[in-house]
């Protein structure tokens, strides 16, 4: 089945700013958002809490059975900060945003961050955890790290994804006759 607009994930540690970036690509592209934290809340789609973290340990299983027709129609914006469980076939455009490491620290302080929680974001910042995860997990093809530490970095992000998604819409529209 082809779809007639693409699936963009974007990823990245939380506070780069994925959240801001996914709504604002979707009002510029009329695609939709989903927020798979607030999907996971919202749907009851996790197995427990998580002490340590102060957060919700996910049922990715239940999470991937909720999004799967939606995602094979197409025209999704998926915004979460893990990416390795979700289908390779479901994306056409995996952006991972990347915050320099002291504006990233404020951020997490600013929504209450403490201790291990803090500590392993930034961590997984300073090593580009996620980056290296998207590669693993999808064709490096369709993987792009986009810098995300300014109002500036989501304005020309947002510009530059919506340039992408209108070249994929004709590119798609002119190649549903031909075989790969």
């Amino acid at each position: 089945m082809v779809r007639g607009r693409p699936n963009i994930l974007i990823t990245g540690t939380p506070g780069t700013g994925k959240t801001t970036m996914a709504s604002a690509l979707a009002e510029a592209t009329q695609l939709r958002h989903v927020n798979i934290g607030d999907l996971v809340k919202e749907k009851n789609l996790y197995d427990g809490w998580d002490e340590e973290f102060d957060c919700h340990v996910i049922n990715e299983d239940l999470v991937c059975d909720e999004l799967e027709d939606m995602m094979e129609g197409g025209g999704v914006i998926v915004d979460y900060h893990g990416c390795d469980f979700f289908p390779e076939r479901w994306f056409d455009r995996v952006v991972v945003l990347q915050t320099d490491n002291s504006i990233l620290y404020d951020r997490l302080i600013k929504r209450g961050y403490t201790g291990s929680k803090l500590s392993n974001n930034i961590e997984c910042e300073i090593f580009q955890v996620l980056l290296e995860e998207a590669k693993e997990s999808y064709p490096e093809s369709i993987v792009v790290a986009m810098k995300s530490s300014s109002v500036d970095d989501i304005t020309r992000n947002v510009a530059d994804l919506v340039v992408w998604v209108s070249g994929w819409s004709r590119r798609t529209n002119q190649n549903d006759n031909m075989c790969d």
